[in-house]
């Protein structure tokens, strides 16, 4: 029988917040990663995971507690790890016999794993070995670079890019200033292997506006071999993806200016304001002068006007009223 999952209700107002920030949004808030520790880890790859743990502060969590977990067989126990800490990307580090050095990065979509890869761990060199990591400003958004032809072709190569983007790019922005980018990691593929390599920017004056520009390698220094994987379905991916419409449907002739007000624009007919009908006023009534001027004006465009005589006038009643006839006093038609 079926175990029923109960919903669980705010008993504070300070629960009711925490749920509330939990819950999807339109825009959401900056990925966090948590780095989980394996049941057997050796020295070089706990190293590696700090090292990591630096490029992604302080978005993400270490655990301390090691735990008996194994991603490919089993993967329900990251996921309650993953929605306990609020986060949807994680390093799972393991070392055995069979595959040494091995760390495993995944994701997760709607609180289940949707991507996962295990890579292993040829060389490494740490952060300890270079100098000026400290100076880069903690947070800071990297530049990501990728190197080689098989990110494009290798359909696997192209989700392990789409994850390391999604692992490190943290905020978007629409606009950055030069003096903003301080820290670039490179990612090259070569020969089946990942290197990945972080650089600080040093930017020195020039003749020019744009100032030269000097890399410097600050470590860590990791070369990845891709082991095994775990990816989602076309379709499943494809809704993973997909952004829902915050601007909405655009309405015509209908704008917001800089306060917030809405403006709108109406289209009409072109009209004749002389000929519009307006309330009639008596501080609007034409005067005799301006009649005067108005029948001169039309005098000399239709020619001028031609006046009935009254005979006329009379003659064509009288007629009028001689057809209707009348009965006359003594009887007479």
């Amino acid at each position: 029988m079926a175990v029923i999952q109960r919903v669980v209700k705010p008993r504070t107002k300070r629960g009711k917040r925490i749920l509330l920030k939990k819950e999807p949004k339109v825009i959401e808030n900056t990925k966090h990663c948590v780095f989980i520790p394996g049941r057997k880890t050796s020295l070089l790859v706990s190293s590696c995971m700090k090292d990591l743990l630096k490029l992604k502060k302080p978005d993400a969590v270490m655990l301390t507690q090691k735990n008996d977990i194994l991603p490919f067989d089993d993967a329900v126990q990251i996921e309650k790890l993953l929605q306990k800490h609020d986060s949807s990307l994680f390093f799972f580090s393991s070392h055995n016999k069979k595959r040494p050095n091995n760390l495993v990065l995944g994701r997760t979509y709607d609180q289940h794993i949707l991507d996962m890869f295990e890579l292993g761990i040829e060389s490494y060199k740490g952060c300890s070995e270079f100098k000026g990591l400290s100076e880069i400003t903690a947070g800071v958004k990297p530049v990501l670079v990728f190197l080689g032809e098989q990110f494009d072709s290798d359909q696997q190569l192209k989700r392990v890019r789409n994850l390391f983007i999604d692992m490190f790019q943290r905020q978007p922005l629409k606009q950055i200033r030069p003096n903003g980018i301080e820290h670039v990691m490179s990612f090259t593929a070569v020969d089946n292997k990942i290197l990945l390599r972080s650089y600080r920017t040093i930017l020195t004056k020039t003749s020019l506006k744009t100032p030269r520009v000097e890399l410097h390698e600050v470590g860590p220094s990791i070369d990845f071999v891709v082991r095994r994987d775990h990816m989602a379905s076309a379709d499943l991916f494809k809704t993973a993806c997909k952004r829902p419409n915050i601007k909405g449907k655009k309405i015509k002739s209908v704008r917001r200016d800089n306060f917030g007000s809405k403006l709108g624009r109406l289209h009409m007919t072109k009209q004749d304001v002389n000929t519009l009908q307006t309330r009639k006023m008596k501080g609007l009534k034409k005067t005799y002068a301006e009649r005067k001027i108005k029948r001169k004006s039309d005098e000399v465009k239709n020619g001028p006007a031609v006046k009935k005589s009254k005979v006329a006038t009379q003659s064509k009643k009288l007629k009028k009223f001689s057809k209707k006839g009348r009965k006359l006093r003594g009887g007479q038609v």
